[in-house]
C-alpha cells in the first residue's frame, strides 16, 4: 500500500512539470526532490501546491520540491521509474487562473519572484562554489542520521548499564561511518568536480591509513584521520586537478597507466607531507574556536546565529557551515552549532502561527499554514518561509527574533557550561531530539533544547503578533474574495495591543 502511494505521488508530479520529455535530470536530498527541467514553463507551480503530498516548491539551480524527509526518498525512485517508462511527451495543461485578492496563492507568487529575483544574487563564483561543497555532503546526511542515532541509543544503553554483550556491536555500528568519511568526502568531491570518483577517494583514503602514523611531517609525526574531512576534501579537490592536467598532456595510449599513478602519486605525496597538517591545524582551530565562542559569549553567539540563520539560507551563505558541522561530529561527537540554528525555525514557526490569528477572515492563508505547520514542528521550514512569511515581509523579520532569542537561550546553557549538540546534520525542530548528545545526561540536554523551541515559538509568536503587520497591511490581507465575512464565523485571535504605527508597504526580504 505504502508502494502505491509513493507511486500515486510520483504519478500526480510528472504531468505538473511537463511530462517525462521536459525533464533532465532527477535528484534528492534531505527533503527535496530535485528536477533539471528542460522548459520552466511547462511547470504548474499552483497545481503542485495543491497536491497532499507536495509541502511547497523551491526554485534554484535545480527545481525542488518539498516532499518532506522519509518521503522524498520513496517518491523519487517510483518517479525515475515513471520517467523511464514513458519518454513520450504529454501536452502541457493549461495554467492555472490567476488568483485575485490577497490569498495564499498570491503570496507564494510573491514569494516566488523574491527567490527568482535572489537566485540572480546568489549566482555568483563564490555562492556557486559553496553550493558545489554542500553536494558533497548532503549525500552523506542519511548515514550521519543513522549513524548519530545508534550512537546515541549506544550512549543510553551504556550509562543504564542493559545489555552488555550489544553495546560493542552498536558502537562499532555507529563508528564505522565515521572513521571512513574522509573516503567518502574524496569520492563525492572528485565526482563534483569533474574528476574520477575513484581517485578522489583513493587519495583522501591516505588521510585514514594506520601507517600514517609512521611518517614525519613538519617535524610532527602524523595520526591517522588528521585533517579529517577538510583534509579530504583538499585532496580530492587536487586530485582532480592533477587528473585534468594529465588528460591533457599523457598520450592517450598511456593514459590507462600514466594518469591515475600520477593523480594518487603526486596528490598523495602532497597530502602527506602538507594538506594532512595545514587541515589539521584548521580542524583544531574550529574546534577550539566553537568551544571558546559559546563558552565564554554564548548567550550572544546564539543570538546572532539563531537570528541571522534564516537570511544566511536565503543568500545561499548557510551552505559553508556544512564543512565545519562535520569537522566537529569528528571531533567531540557531536556539533554545538546546529541546535542553535534549529532554533531559527522555532521562531518561524511562532511567526507563523502569528499570522494565523491575525488573519482571521483570510481562508487561504490559514489553510496554507495548517497545512505547513507540522512540517514545521518537524524542521522542514521551506512551505511556511516562501508561503508565508517571506512574500509578507515583516512576519519574516519577526521570525528572525524569534529564532535569536531560542539561539541566545541555548547559548546561554553552554555558556553556563552545560554544553550539547547534534551527531548529525540535516533534521532541525522536534526531529532532532533522538541526535541530541551531551556532557550533562540527556535529559538536561533534552529539557535545554526544548526550552530553546519553547522561546522561540513564543517569541516568534509575539514580535509577529504586536510587531508584524501595518495597519495598511491588516487592511490588505484580512479580507478577499474567499474571506469569511460573518464575523461570528471567524476565530477570535488572543487579546493583544494595536499594531505598530503605520508603514507604507511590506518590506520585501530576498532570499
Amino acid at each position: 500500500m505504502s508502494t502505491d502511494k509513493n507511486r500515486a505521488t510520483a504519478a500526480a508530479i510528472l504531468p505538473l512539470v511537463g511530462g517525462p520529455d521536459n525533464i533532465v535530470s532527477i535528484a534528492h536530498c534531505m527533503t527535496r526532490l530535485r528536477i533539471t527541467l528542460r522548459d520552466r514553463s511547462l511547470v504548474q507551480d499552483e497545481a503542485l501546491k495543491a497536491l497532499p503530498a507536495v509541502m511547497g516548491v523551491v526554485e534554484d539551480d535545480t527545481y525542488q520540491i518539498v516532499l518532506g524527509p522519509g518521503t522524498v526518498a520513496r517518491v523519487t525512485p517510483e518517479f525515475e521509474a515513471l520517467v523511464a517508462e514513458g519518454r513520450a511527451a504529454a501536452p502541457a495543461p493549461e495554467p492555472a487562473p490567476a488568483a485575485s485578492g490577497h490569498t495564499a496563492d498570491e503570496l507564494a507568487a510573491q514569494g516566488a519572484a523574491i527567490k527568482n529575483a535572489q537566485k540572480a544574487k546568489n549566482s555568483t563564483p563564490f555562492k556557486l562554489f559553496l553550493r558545489r561543497i554542500a553536494n558533497i555532503f548532503v549525500p552523506l546526511i542519511p548515514a550521519l542520521i543513522g549513524c548519530g542515532i545508534i550512537a546515541g541509543l549506544n550512549g543510553f544503553l551504556t550509562n543504564m548499564g542493559w545489555v552488555p554483550a550489544v553495546v560493542p556491536a552498536l558502537a562499532a555500528m555507529a563508528s564505522g561511518f565515521m572513521s571512513l568519511i574522509a573516503v567518502f568526502v574524496g569520492y563525492n568531491t572528485a565526482k563534483e568536480f569533474g574528476g574520477t570518483a575513484i581517485l578522489g577517494g583513493a587519495v583522501a583514503a591516505i588521510i585514514v591509513f594506520p601507517g600514517v602514523a609512521k611518517i614525519d611531517a613538519f617535524g610532527q609525526q602524523l595520526s591517522p584521520g588528521q585533517g579529517g574531512v577538510l583534509g579530504a576534501l583538499a585532496a580530492a579537490l587536487l586530485a582532480v586537478q592533477v587528473e585534468k592536467w594529465c588528460r591533457k598532456w599523457v598520450p592517450e595510449a598511456l593514459d590507462v597507466l600514466v594518469t591515475p599513478t600520477l593523480t594518487v602519486l603526486i596528490s598523495g605525496l602532497v597530502t602527506i607531507f602538507g594538506l594532512m597538517f595545514v587541515a589539521g591545524e584548521v580542524s583544531s582551530a574550529i574546534g577550539t574556536f566553537a568551544t571558546w565562542l559559546l563558552a565564554t559569549g554564548g548567550a550572544f553567539a546564539g543570538l546572532v546565529l539563531g537570528g541571522l540563520f534564516l537570511p544566511l539560507v536565503m543568500l545561499g551563505l548557510h551552505q559553508a557551515l556544512i564543512p565545519i558541522h562535520t569537522t566537529l561530529i569528528e571531533q567531540t561527537g557531536y556539533t554545538v552549532l546546529l541546535p542553535i540554528l534549529a532554533m531559527a525555525g522555532a521562531g518561524q514557526v511562532g511567526a507563523a502561527i502569528a499570522v494565523y490569528y491575525k488573519l482571521p477572515r483570510n481562508r487561504s492563508i490559514r489553510a496554507t499554514i495548517k497545512s505547513a505547520l507540522p512540517a514545521g514542528f518537524l524542521g522542514v521550514g521551506e512551505p511556511l518561509i516562501y508561503g508565508v512569511s517571506l512574500p509578507l515581509g515583516r512576519p519574516f523579520i519577526t521570525a528572525c527574533i524569534g529564532g535569536a532569542a531560542g539561539g541566545a537561550f541555548v547559548g546561554l546553557f553552554n555558556q553556563l557550561g552545560t554544553a550539547f549538540g547534534s551527531t548529525a546534520i540535516g533534521p532541525s525542530g522536534w526531529a532532532l531530539f533522538p541526535l541530541l548528545d551531551g556532557k550533562s545526561g540527556m535529559g538536561m540536554t533534552i529539557a535545554i533544547y526544548a526550552g530553546g523551541l519553547a522561546v522561540g515559538y513564543l517569541v516568534g509568536f509575539a514580535a509577529t503578533y504586536f510587531f508584524g503587520f501595518t495597519r495598511q497591511m491588516l487592511t490588505e490581507f484580512n479580507t478577499g474574495p474567499d474571506a469569511d465575512t460573518d464575523p461570528q464565523t471567524a476565530p477570535t485571535p488572543p487579546t493583544a495591543a494595536e499594531p505598530v504605527p503605520d508603514a507604507t508597504s511590506p518590506v520585501p526580504v530576498g532570499r
